[in-house]
């Protein structure tokens, strides 16, 4: 059990009091998980967690880190402690280590699958939450984390190659402006309505916007994955856009446990011409409305 708790865990919900951020010694944090403490976006400290170590290979793309293997975890300040939320990426002999060394530290697990399809090898991706008192969720994560071969720290990079597609006629193509991180363009999309879990706002930053990652391949191709993030009457429509537009669907599942709406987050691929590609999540996006009925 944790011992300062967050939220009081009621009939499905957790009962929050108001947050006291400027309680937190953040410091410390990043202390009891051994990584460099992350520049804070709204208040919420989101520490990269990428398996640089592993070498992944969907259809002959080489994946990048950025692309499809960049685990996290984030840390939001909720009454005299925070919620945490991650995905955490794994081998498959890594997830029943990792998972019983954080079920015993006091976090849930909210789903464990794949997120890609043909990867080799394939990864698993593991969500978590947890609620708390930050240090000793830090020290559960980095112990939990210790039964993996993922890397203490982020190494420094080598500068990744440009980005070899037009990434101003795909911002114009997506409605929004994405950022290069490691050789990979990305979009955050958030939904046009809030996301709770468990009674508690889930900020985009922990995981509830859309995701869309473009890794170039190529004379002006890309291959892309990420996830969206949708209500049950929006999975099929989507669904179609996607295949209608070449783009394979990889996975329909859950992430969180007491989401309010309920969320279901389909995962896709592709490797085509980089604006096709644009085209065809733009009409996805559009399916996503945030009604339902």
């Amino acid at each position: 059990m944790v011992s300062t708790a967050a939220a009081i865990f009621i009939t499905g919900c957790f009962h929050v009091f108001p947050a006291r951020a400027a309680d937190i010694d953040w410091s410390k944090v990043a202390t009891a998980f051994g990584r460099p403490l992350p520049a804070a976006a709204a208040g919420i400290y989101r520490f990269g967690l990428p398996r640089g170590d592993l070498k992944v290979v969907v259809d002959g793309v080489a994946i990048r880190p950025a692309f499809a293997l960049g685990g996290w975890i984030a840390f939001m300040p909720a009454g005299d402690g925070v919620m945490a939320m991650g995905d955490l990426v794994l081998t498959q002999s890594e997830v029943n280590p990792v998972m019983k060394r954080l079920i015993e530290g006091g976090f849930e697990i909210s789903a464990v699958h794949n997120h890609l399809l043909r990867a080799e090898p394939s990864p698993m991706y593991m969500h978590v939450s947890g609620h708390g008192d930050p240090v000793r969720l830090a020290e559960t994560l980095r112990a939990g984390l210790a039964l993996s071969a993922l890397p203490a720290a982020s190494a420094p990079a080598s500068p990744p190659p440009p980005l070899d597609i037009d990434t101003a006629a795909i911002d114009k193509i997506m409605q929004a402006k994405g950022a290069a991180n490691g050789g990979v363009y990305q979009f955050s999309v958030p939904r046009p309505q809030p996301v709770h879990e468990g009674g508690m706002e889930v900020p985009p930053a922990m995981g509830s916007a859309h995701a869309i990652n473009f890794q170039p391949t190529g004379g002006g191709k890309a291959a892309i994955t990420g996830d969206f993030v949708l209500l049950a009457d929006e999975v099929n429509p989507v669904l179609r856009t996607l295949r209608d537009h070449g783009i394979e669907v990889t996975a329909v599942h859950s992430h969180m446990l007491r989401d309010d709406p309920r969320l279901f987050f389909m995962h896709f691929w592709a490797n085509d011409d980089a604006i096709t590609l644009a085209r065809g999540v733009r009409a996805a996006l559009d399916m996503a409305k945030g009604k339902s009925g």
